[in-house]
């Protein structure tokens, strides 16, 4: 996965639309999927819960299916990017105290893995307005770059591939 750059005003108004239609979806497929069941499996003394559980398993299988279908619309890049760009980081830090470790004995890929992971971060804490920690992230980026100028690596992202992680 590389970065890239995502217009911070389309992938909000892109991510809005798209949690909305799943809310929408939802209000409308649910209900009606669980009346459906109900009246066809159902008798008056029975409880309904399961039958309209059922029913919300149903409309979030319809949901889930039409997002996988829709996924390499251009409409929603920005959306698939940062939710993938989302996954590649959590990968990352649940490996991190080894990549960290790794980082003390100037391993190259832990170094490229964690460049990755601190710009995609900053990215990330960009597009969601999320300033809170970025002064932090900013102070490890530096250092960061100096421990990579050391081994003679470039700060560019362009080097990281997803399979280094299968080190670690």
């Amino acid at each position: 996965m590389q970065l890239r750059e995502i217009n911070k005003i389309r992938y909000r108004k892109h991510l809005r639309m798209v949690f909305a239609g799943i809310v929408f979806a939802l209000l409308i497929f649910a209900p009606a999927t669980s009346a459906l069941i109900i009246s066809l499996f159902s008798n008056p003394e029975a409880s309904y819960l399961f039958h309209n559980l059922a029913g919300v398993v149903i409309a979030a299988t319809i949901v889930v299916f039409v997002l996988k279908k829709f996924r390499q619309h251009p409409y929603m890049f920005e959306v698939v990017y940062v939710w993938d760009l989302k996954q590649q980081l959590n990968r990352i830090y649940r490996k991190q105290r080894k990549i960290e470790a790794a980082i003390e004995n100037n391993d190259k890929d832990a170094m490229i893995i964690m460049n990755f992971m601190h710009r995609g971060s900053k990215q990330l804490y960009e597009l969601d307005d999320n300033t809170i920690t970025m002064e932090e992230l900013l102070r490890k980026i530096q250092i960061h770059d100096k421990r990579m100028e050391a081994a003679g690596l470039s700060s560019l992202t362009d080097s990281y591939n997803p399979a280094m992680l299968d080190r670690f």
